[in-house]
């Protein structure tokens, strides 16, 4: 397998980076730093030039961006050399973050518990959270998971809206939980498990066998 390049990748808000900059000089090799706003510009070089180091400012990795970026990078196979270290700018705090292998989806369905059979939904089939289109992974008569662009957090209500040739099926909902992901084919995203307010459950469940995978 090919060695890493000896060079060390800085994520860091704007405010920091310097002085985190100057705390991995000791690490050795090159320093290319990358403000938080630069996040997918700083993926896209480690991907391609497959640094030794990848070292995230201790408060930055703690943020939803921050994590998902640290994900991304420990679940790509080309990676495996890469190691990911967490860094305080201002101490001498630094950790190596280890890889886990359990897969992200089975830790995001094992949040809570069933109450309703829920079914996996066809590629695409479509739902309008609060008027901005998502996608649905799974849905079930008081609940599903979703994807979408738009952000989504813990607690929020929103106006949920199921669409096809048989008419709309329109009802209130809550966020359980979200996470903000950044999948190697597209970009940044929430996923997210809804809980259904007022849905009508025959509505719903009609809906769901049209459109299961």
């Amino acid at each position: 397998m090919t060695a890493p390049d000896p060079c060390t990748v800085v994520i860091a808000t704007a405010d920091v980076l310097t002085a985190l900059q100057e705390r991995v000089a000791s690490f050795g090799g090159e320093i290319l730093g990358f403000n938080d706003a630069q996040a997918l510009q700083a993926l896209d070089t480690v991907s391609k030039r497959k640094p030794a180091i990848v070292a995230f400012e201790r408060m930055f990795a703690t943020t939803p961006r921050g994590a998902a970026l640290i994900n991304r990078i420990k679940a790509d196979p080309k990676l495996t050399q890469t190691e990911v270290r967490v860094v305080a700018h201002d101490s001498d705090y630094v950790r190596v973050s280890p890889r886990q292998r359990t897969e992200a989806q089975k830790a995001l369905d094992q949040r809570g518990t069933r109450r309703a059979p829920r079914f996996k939904m066809a590629e695409k089939t479509g739902i309008s959270i609060d008027g901005n289109a998502g996608s649905i992974i799974d849905l079930s008569s008081i609940g599903a998971q979703v994807v979408s662009t738009a952000g989504l957090k813990p607690n929020q209500d929103l106006r949920l809206t199921l669409t096809d040739g048989s008419g709309n099926v329109r009802f209130n909902g809550k966020v359980a939980w979200a996470s903000f992901e950044i999948p190697p084919n597209s970009g940044p995203r929430y996923r997210a498990g809804l809980e259904f307010v007022d849905a009508d459950p025959a509505a719903v469940e009609a809906f769901c066998h049209r459109h299961k995978a």
